[in-house]
């Protein structure tokens, strides 16, 4: 069978009541045109609505990309940051969604961050920029964004990320740890949920991709201390009264 037809029955999968999974005509059209099998080494597998490992991280299900682009809701012009950019699959449908120069991505592994570009070259979206970033800290050199998209869990949304979003921006991300809850998240604090997910964990500079469990302290440390020195204590606290 020609990869268009596997691709096509790939979509219709996601779109039959029993997955249920991809409502908006975009989406589907975009699903319809990337060449998936530019980003898997097997062309067939390519089309499986599984999840697979490359270089020690993990490659998301159809399905799954279908989940979180139906929650992030992107539109044409949409300026979009995808943080954990993986083999640039899920960069490559937001690209026929928004525009391939609209859509920014990040990962924190230098080798991802190769064959992310290079996949993307392939199939057409060179457009796409693919940066080696730190995805926790976003990417402040093209804030604004309309739309952020994190690939990996976190238990709450990162600070940075949050700050990165437009007026009327959206992000959504894995929440929690085990479970997790796929969430959305705009940027006057509204909270939309999407069920329950699992997602390896946003890693931190030093780690290794494949790690069991992420060195949190690293980043969260940091953002307290951070806090704390911008804090008020003792004395310099003006309701205190001494008398």
């Amino acid at each position: 069978m020609e990869l268009a037809a596997l691709r096509d029955d790939m979509v219709d999968g996601l779109c039959h009541e029993s997955k249920g999974v991809l409502e908006s005509d975009a989406i589907v059209a975009a699903m319809r045109t990337v060449p998936r099998h530019e980003f898997v080494e097997d062309d067939h597998h390519a089309y499986t609505d599984r999840e697979h490992d490359h270089r020690g991280t993990r490659v998301l299900a159809p399905r799954t990309v279908a989940r979180l682009l139906e929650a992030l809701d992107p539109k044409p012009g949409h300026s979009v940051l995808v943080v954990g950019v993986g083999i640039g699959y899920t960069a490559a449908v937001l690209a026929e969604l928004t525009g391939e120069t609209n859509v920014h991505a990040v990962d924190i592994a230098r080798r991802m961050v190769y064959d992310a570009r290079d996949n993307l070259s392939r199939a057409g979206y060179d457009g796409v920029l693919v940066d080696c970033r730190d995805g926790a800290k976003g990417l402040p050199d093209y804030a604004p964004f309309d739309r952020i998209l994190v690939e990996a869990a976190a238990v709450a949304p990162p600070r940075a990320l949050t700050s990165q979003l437009e007026g009327d921006g959206r992000l959504v991300y894995p929440s929690g740890g085990y479970p997790q809850t796929l969430e959305a998240v705009s940027s006057d604090g509204t909270v939309e949920r999407f069920g329950n997910v699992s997602f390896d964990p946003l890693l931190v500079d030093g780690e290794q991709t494949g790690a069991v469990e992420r060195n949190r302290t690293a980043r969260e440390d940091t953002e307290f201390a951070i806090a704390r020195s911008q804090s008020r204590s003792g004395w310099e606290r003006e309701w205190i009264e001494w008398d």
